[in-house]
């Protein structure tokens, strides 16, 4: 879209606003390819009205229509939508970009872990096709940076979520089968050695039954437990040919005991999971806005959106011994889609890929910008020496942003 027409549509919306009480356009230029929304577009002038989104269709603020049929044009186009001026201009700094850079099939892309000493990244691509065992690779010491198939020994079916930690990678594998690759999988969490791309396994079970899922995992940086979430998914979507035998529920494991335990079961689908660097609070999204009935008989419904359902971020307090979690409150609640991947940066704000985009928050929920795509986000990580860059991967495609936030870095 050209300048012109985005200067006219905020002409427009400005004098639609207006006659409704708001003051000024409802949103502006204010860098390149960033858009700032005034006072979070807070007033809109009658009639608006919003499409919710649905599990084919996934809507953005920018969809929204205004005064007898006018579209927030400007809004849809930038790559960058400001919501706090102060604070998104000083995260994107002063040449932020965004970047598609792979086109990927309409799978669900995940589980991305940078690797420092080999300057790469590794993600997953979950079914379709039923069975596939490679992941993929993006080498970013090629330039242009390159995509390949990578399978690891013994492969590993489907991990959905990932970490760097002590030298390896830490998947949760959210396949479960009698017939992956001539050997049977079940739902786990894994390691992956980068350097002789060897797989380990850590724990398969929960005092003998089948894990749901293992959607997201994180480390807690003092004690280096690994924290996972288990949902439901892997059942909905034929990732696994065993019906969910446990409720969806969150877990610590201990390595050094092998003990699991879960650390909250209140969330209807908890899906993404991270720390805040000093590890004293623990961010868990639900997801369950999309979910199916759990019942064999129906066999492998595929996931459903529920736009009245819940697709929250929750904050809990972590003891100081980091093993327990407690004092659960919501903390954002996503407008467009699902909060599925969930990060949170050096500084403290927390990301999370929700929809056509990723939102960034500050700790207290507040929204400061959206970083907008063409796609599905399911999740993303930082790379670079500074790591600066981050890379967006989901349904259809993977993408860079270069700007001012910085990643935390995992050992």
């Amino acid at each position: 879209m050209d300048f012109a027409s985005v200067v006219k549509g905020s002409l427009l919306i400005g004098l639609a606003a207006a006659q409704t009480g708001a003051t000024g356009p409802i949103a502006e230029k204010c860098g390149p390819s960033v858009v700032c929304v005034n006072k979070y577009g807070n007033i809109l002038p009658d009639h608006f009205y919003r499409n919710v989104s649905t599990m084919e269709a996934v809507t953005t603020f920018g969809d929204t229509t205004v005064a007898n049929g006018t579209r927030l044009d400007s809004i849809k186009a930038a790559d960058f939508l400001v919501y706090d001026r102060e604070r998104g201009l000083d995260i994107l700094g002063p040449k932020p970009s965004y970047e598609f850079v792979f086109r990927v099939n309409e799978a669900v892309h995940e589980a991305p872990v940078y690797v420092e000493s080999q300057n790469k990244l590794y993600l997953s691509q979950l079914a379709p096709p039923t069975g596939y065992l490679p992941q993929l690779v993006v080498d970013l010491n090629e330039d242009p940076p390159t995509l390949s198939e990578f399978l690891s020994d013994p492969p590993v079916y489907a991990p959905n979520g990932g970490t760097f930690h002590d030298g390896k990678i830490v998947w949760g594998a959210s396949g479960g089968n009698r017939s992956i690759g001539g050997t049977e999988q079940r739902v786990s969490l894994r390691t992956l050695d980068p350097e002789t791309g060897k797989t380990a396994m850590l724990v398969n079970n929960y005092f003998g039954y089948y894990f749901n899922t293992i959607d997201d995992v994180a480390v807690h940086p003092k004690t280096g437990d690994i924290w996972f979430t288990d949902p439901q998914y892997s059942w909905f979507n034929d990732l696994t040919d065993t019906p969910p035998q446990l409720p969806s529920a969150s877990y610590r494991f201990n390595a050094p005991s092998g003990a699991v335990i879960v650390v909250d079961d209140s969330i209807g689908q908890p899906n993404g999971i991270a720390f805040t660097p000093d590890g004293l609070t623990l961010y868990i999204s639900d997801t369950a806005a999309v979910s199916a009935p759990v019942d064999p008989k129906y066999g492998h419904p595929g996931g459903k959106y529920n736009t009245t359902h819940r697709r929250t971020i929750y904050a809990f307090d972590v003891s100081e011994d980091g093993t327990k979690a407690s004092n659960k409150r919501p903390l954002y609640l996503s407008p467009g889609f699902v909060p599925d991947g969930l990060k949170v940066a050096q500084n403290g704000y927390i990301l999370t890929g929700a929809g056509m985009g990723v939102d960034v928050l500050d700790p207290s929920g507040q929204l400061l910008l959206t970083i907008q795509t063409n796609y599905t986000v399911q999740n993303f990580a930082w790379t670079g020496p500074e790591l600066k860059t981050l890379w967006l991967m989901g349904n259809g495609g993977i993408s860079r942003v270069e700007w001012e936030l910085a990643g935390q870095r995992l050992t």
